[in-house]
């Protein structure tokens, strides 16, 4: 699996900790992380919480990366940016039961995490324990279980309303902000990451397209 850490600017700092902690869990799993950043509170590249849900949506319905891990101060606003878009399944997880509830019944493609709120001692271990709960085996296998033919189901159905409840990726790119979008776009490692990893020919093209 490659997994997407994307970090918005209120907690900038506090990427090379979130980035440390997850590689250190999913690497021994076979899957990959790419770090889009923001790296430092520096980054010429300054990503708000919208344009996290943004790149998130480019990376996912592209095929770039299987799985983003985002979030902001509360992780409320990460959230709901990224449920803005078709292809995105984010949830709001504070701890590890969220992580695995959230896999096992949503099974989602994003989580977004609060990296200020409660974000004090032990934070590293909550985050080690989140990554192992929401990795380490396979998701939508139902919790409890007796509600897996139930909750799958109702996963499928999700699916089919997102699908006619949004506009297609590429109307929402060409009508969105352009300047919000090319900053959402414009990270030191976006176009190294990006092309390597894309599998959508049409959304390739167009962001192309913009950065040119």
């Amino acid at each position: 699996m490659k997994i997407a850490l994307i970090n918005e600017n209120s907690q900038a700092a506090k990427n090379e900790l979130i980035y440390t902690t997850l590689k250190n869990v999913v690497e021994p799993l076979g899957h990959t992380v790419y770090n889009y950043g923001m790296y430092t509170a520096e980054d010429k590249t300054q990503l708000t919480y919208v344009q996290n849900g943004i790149l998130a949506a480019i990376l996912l319905n592209s095929g770039a990366v299987d799985y983003v891990v985002t979030g902001c101060g509360t992780g409320e606003g990460a959230m709901l940016a990224c449920n803005t878009f078709p292809g995105v399944i984010c949830g709001h997880v504070v701890d590890p039961s969220d992580a695995y509830m959230f896999a096992q019944i949503n099974d989602g493609n994003a989580i977004s995490l609060p990296f200020a709120k409660g974000f004090g001692w032990g934070a590293e271990l909550n985050l080690e324990y989140i990554f192992e709960k929401l990795f380490s085996c396979e998701s939508g296998q139902g919790y409890p279980k007796e509600r897996v033919i139930p909750e799958q189901r109702n996963k499928k159905i999700l699916d089919e309303v997102k699908k006619v409840a949004y506009h297609d990726l590429i109307t929402i790119l060409k009508n969105i902000d352009q300047d919000l979008l090319k900053g959402a776009i414009s990270g030191e490692k976006f176009s190294e990451y990006f092309f390597e990893n894309c599998k959508d020919e049409e959304i390739k093209e167009f962001i192309k397209g913009l950065l040119a």
